[in-house]
C-alpha cells in the first residue's frame, strides 16, 4: 500500500493557474466521489487553499495511479495534460508524509510559518472524514500532521510576527501609505484570512475599516471582536467610493470587481487613487483593473518580495522546526511500517 500526494503550489504554478484547480467547499464531496470511483483510491483528502490545491490517498497499488490522477485535474482545470504535468508535484512515502507534515506546520508556505494553514489542513480533513473518504491511514496521517504543527508552534518561533498572507497585504498597504492611521479600509471576505487582516490593520493603528461579507452576519460577529463596521456586499459599488485600501479574501468563484465597477468608482472618485490587493484563489479583482490610471492592483503573487524579508526573519527557526517535523514523520512512518506488518500476517490488505 502507498500514501500519494498529488499538486500543485505558489512555487510550482502562478495563480492564475492555480486558481482554475480551486475547490468550494460544497464541490468537495462530489470530488472525493470521483476520486475514490474512478481514480481507484482507497482513501482521500483534498486541500484547497489560496496557495495549494493538493490530493492525498491512500491506494493499495501505485499502478497507474499517479497517471489518473494527472488526467484528474488535468480535467478539473481544463487544461491540457502535458503542459500541466509540467507543474505538479507527485510524490509517495515518505516523501508524501514529510510534505504534508511540513505543510501543516506552516515551512511550505508563501509566508513561513503562517497561521492560517494548519486551520485549513484540518477543516480538508474534517470535511474529507465527514464525506467518508478517509479511514484508519488518512486518519492517523492527518492527526499525526496537525499534532507536529502544534509541537513546532509550541516549541519554536517559527510563527512569531508577521505570520499570515493578510498580514503581509498590510505591510504591502503600508509601504504604500506610509503612516495607515488615518486611511479607511474596505476589508472584503470576513473569513480566517479576513479576521487576521483586521487585526494587524488595527495593530498598525487603522481606525476606519469596513468588513463586507456575502452573509452580514458573519462580518458582524467579526468586527464584534474587532473594531470596525459591517457591510453587506451588495454595497460594495458605494463603499469603492470611499476607501483608500480595498483588501478582498472571500473564495467566490467568480469576479467580485470588474475593470468596468472599478473604473465607475475612479470616476465618482474624481480619479483619487485607490490600492486594490487581492488575495482570493480565484482571484475576486479582474486583472485587468490593474490598466487604470491610479488603481494599483496586487494579486497573491505579488506579495512574495515582502515575504522574501520574512523569511530572512525566521531562518534561525527553521532549522529546530524541521527537526520536530523529521521525528514526527519517523514516529508515524514506524507505525505505519506496523501497521502494514500486521494487515500482511492476517493476509489482508488495507
Amino acid at each position: 500500500m502507498h500514501i500519494v500526494l498529488v499538486g500543485l503550489n505558489h512555487r510550482s504554478a502562478p495563480v492564475e493557474l492555480r486558481e482554475r484547480f480551486a475547490f468550494a467547499r460544497t464541490e468537495l464531496p462530489q470530488a472525493l466521489t470521483r476520486l475514490r470511483d474512478e481514480v481507484g483510491l482507497a482513501e482521500a483528502a483534498i486541500l484547497s487553499t489560496c496557495n495549494r490545491v493538493e490530493i492525498y490517498a491512500r491506494v493499495p497499488e501505485l499502478n497507474g495511479t499517479l497517471d489518473r490522477l494527472h488526467r484528474f485535474l488535468s480535467e478539473r482545470g481544463q487544461v491540457e495534460l502535458l503542459g500541466l504535468k509540467e507543474r505538479l508535484y507527485s510524490l509517495t512515502e515518505p516523501d508524501s508524509v514529510r510534505h504534508l507534515f511540513a505543510v501543516a506546520s506552516g515551512l511550505d508556505s508563501m509566508v513561513l510559518g503562517e497561521a492560517e494553514i494548519v486551520g485549513q489542513v484540518k477543516m480538508a480533513y474534517e470535511w474529507a472524514k465527514d464525506s467518508g473518504a478517509t479511514g484508519k491511514v488518512l486518519n492517523v496521517l492527518f492527526q499525526r500532521a496537525l499534532n507536529t504543527a502544534k509541537a513546532v508552534r509550541t516549541h519554536t518561533s517559527i510563527s512569531r510576527g508577521c505570520t499570515s498572507i493578510g498580514s503581509v497585504a498590510v505591510e504591502l498597504g503600508g509601504k504604500i501609505f506610509g503612516n495607515l492611521s488615518g486611511a479607511s479600509v474596505l476589508l472584503i471576505g470576513a473569513g480566517k484570512i479576513g479576521a487576521l487582516t483586521l487585526q494587524r490593520l488595527q495593530e498598525r493603528g487603522v481606525r476606519e475599516v469596513r468588513v463586507m461579507n456575502r452573509t452580514v452576519s458573519r462580518a458582524e460577529k467579526l468586527v464584534q471582536r474587532h473594531e470596525g463596521t459591517a457591510i453587506a456586499l451588495d454595497a460594495l459599488a458605494s463603499e469603492l467610493l470611499q476607501a483608500d485600501i480595498v483588501i478582498s479574501s472571500t473564495s467566490a468563484p467568480r469576479y467580485l470587481l470588474s475593470r468596468l465597477d472599478v473604473a465607475r468608482a475612479m470616476h465618482g472618485r474624481r480619479q483619487r487613487p485607490l490600492c486594490m490587493i487581492d488575495l482570493g484563489v480565484p482571484r475576486n479583482i479582474e486583472p485587468s483593473v490593474s490598466s487604470l490610471d491610479n488603481v494599483y492592483l496586487f494579486n497573491i503573487d505579488d506579495l512574495n518580495g515582502l515575504v522574501d524579508h520574512y523569511h530572512k526573519e525566521r531562518e534561525h527557526a527553521l532549522v529546530a522546526s524541521q527537526a520536530i517535523v523529521d521525528e514526527k514523520v519517523d514516529r508515524f512512518l514506524s507505525w505505519w511500517e506496523e501497521e502494514a506488518l500486521r494487515n500482511a500476517e492476517c493476509g489482508m490488505r488495507i
